[in-house]
């Protein structure tokens, strides 16, 4: 049963608004309606490439949403170090003028210059030297930061609408299940549920999305997942740094390696603001208590880096989150699934937060996204699954590949998996003098460039040349 009665935090039906703000009304559906389940990064940059498409959306969030830039219940890991790669900072300039710039008058720091990073993966320092060809510019504002400015801007579109402490508990559909018709919702503070009609619903609620569950009901089959346990537990703090302790470095990234199933992100939020997050896989785990987090961080970090920690001040309690596998749902591979209904962000692919493609992946799905609402809604299901799923492949490839390398991570290793690890390990160990191949590598890790770039003769023979090179 449904119960219209009035909420403060209840969605309402009423006319979409006009602002010069968003999109047209000639480009939208006029009376259309979309609901999008979940209002973190994924949710958010959803309702945006939606907001082009359809009259309203309404975004449905189970936390209290803060009105500033504050971690929330909802979303633990935004107490650790996250990162935007340059390909999302593409997409956020595109769908958001101005955020960026924003940022950067607000104080946010943007590393724009290899000398301004510490970037050693698999344990390879990389060069430093020379200067990246037209670099994108990294952009470090915390994840609470980066949420609450996305959620803003959204709130102004007129046709965008957020409601908080609301949570689905099912979908409406037509008797057959082949088409899903609106969603049911509760309000946490009442309990009292409402279901909302909608020519489209998003799950967007994270890796323990419900829409496998909700299949089923509907008497579909459930996606498979393709898995990979990596039993990680990251632990963070905040520190005030002195300005200039660490020279002209924004970001320190240090990346576990075979025998050192360990890594640290040493981030800059600020100019006295940094986030430290220690990282560990199975068996390796950091510990939660200040002297033993210190002490952990020691042989990862470079020294000069490990004395600042020393001597900065702490600004709150370590914190832990445990992560313990990367999961990939493969919906593109279904044969049947009900049309009104997909699937976005951690929902569809959750992956190790170490490699800091999360966020980035999500804009990756946005395309996707908007390039299948360009061709209309008939199969819009199907056609943003595999357009989705061959946006991401790369990011997944290469964190599992990354995993893989790892001998504490169990998993199967075929012979490709195998010669491609070893490839990229002598590319790293090249890489570490040569400023070209480093530029390379970066592009990939960006997800700004596919793969097959670092396979081109010429990249190879500077591989191939620089470990002669240290071998000699």
């Amino acid at each position: 049963m449904s119960d219209d009665t009035a909420h403060p935090h209840a969605p309402q039906e009423h006319p979409a608004r006009s602002d010069s703000r968003s999109a047209t009304s000639s480009s939208r559906t006029p009376g259309s309606h979309c609901v999008v389940l979940g209002a973190s990064i994924g949710g958010l940059f959803a309702a945006r490439v939606l907001s082009d498409t359809f009259d309203r959306v309404t975004l449905i969030d189970r936390d209290e949403l803060p009105e500033t830039d504050e971690n929330r219940r909802g979303v633990p890991q935004g107490r650790h170090a996250h990162a935007i790669l340059p390909a999302g900072t593409q997409w956020l300039q595109e769908m958001f003028p101005g955020l960026l710039e924003d940022f950067e008058a607000s104080g946010v720091p943007v590393v724009r210059q290899p000398t301004e990073m510490h970037f050693a993966p698999g344990g390879h320092l990389l060069s430093q030297e020379g200067r990246y060809a037209d670099p994108i510019p990294t952009y470090q504002p915390s994840r609470p930061q980066l949420e609450g400015q996305v959620r803003d801007r959204l709130r102004g579109l007129p046709n965008v609408e957020i409601f908080d402490q609301c949570e689905a508990t099912g979908l409406l559909s037509t008797s057959d299940g082949r088409h899903v018709i609106g969603a049911r919702v509760a309000h946490r503070e009442s309990g009292a549920e409402q279901e909302l009609a909608a020519d489209l619903v998003v799950d967007a609620t994270g890796r323990g999305g419900r829409t496998t569950r909700w299949l089923a009901d509907l008497g579909y089959d459930q996606p498979r997942e393709d898995r990979i346990a990596v039993d990680i537990k990251y632990v963070s703090r905040n520190l005030r740094v002195a300005p200039g302790a660490l020279g002209r470095r924004k970001v320190v990234i240090v990346g576990a390696c075979p025998g050192r199933p360990t890594g640290a992100t040493f981030l800059q939020h600020g100019e006295d603001h940094w986030m430290l997050t220690l990282i560990g896989y199975a068996g390796h785990h950091p510990p939660i208590d200040p002297s033993g987090f210190l002490d952990f961080a020691k042989p990862i970090v470079p020294p000069d880096v490990f004395e600042a920690l020393c001597a900065a001040e702490p600004l709150d309690d370590p914190v832990a989150h445990r992560y313990p596998a990367s999961v990939r749902r493969r919906y593109e591979r279904l044969e049947r699934f009900p049309d009104g209904l997909f699937v976005f962000g951690d929902a569809l692919c959750s992956f190790n937060p170490v490699y800091g493609q999360g966020m980035s992946a999500a804009t990756l799905q946005a395309g996707a996204l908007k390039e299948a609402l360009a061709q209309g809604m008939d199969q819009l299901p199907r056609r943003f699954f595999k357009t989705a799923a061959r946006r991401i492949e790369v990011a997944w490839q290469m964190a599992v590949g990354s995993d893989l390398a790892l001998p504490e991570v169990a998993g199967p290793r075929p012979l490709p998996v195998r010669i491609t690890n070893a490839y990229f390990g002598w590319l790293m160990s090249a890489a570490e003098r040569d400023s070209a191949l480093t530029q390379e590598f970066v592009k990939v890790s960006s997800l700004l460039s596919p793969p097959t770039i670092l396979l081109r003769p010429a990249t190879i023979g500077r591989v191939v040349l620089g470990n002669l090179r240290l071998r000699g």
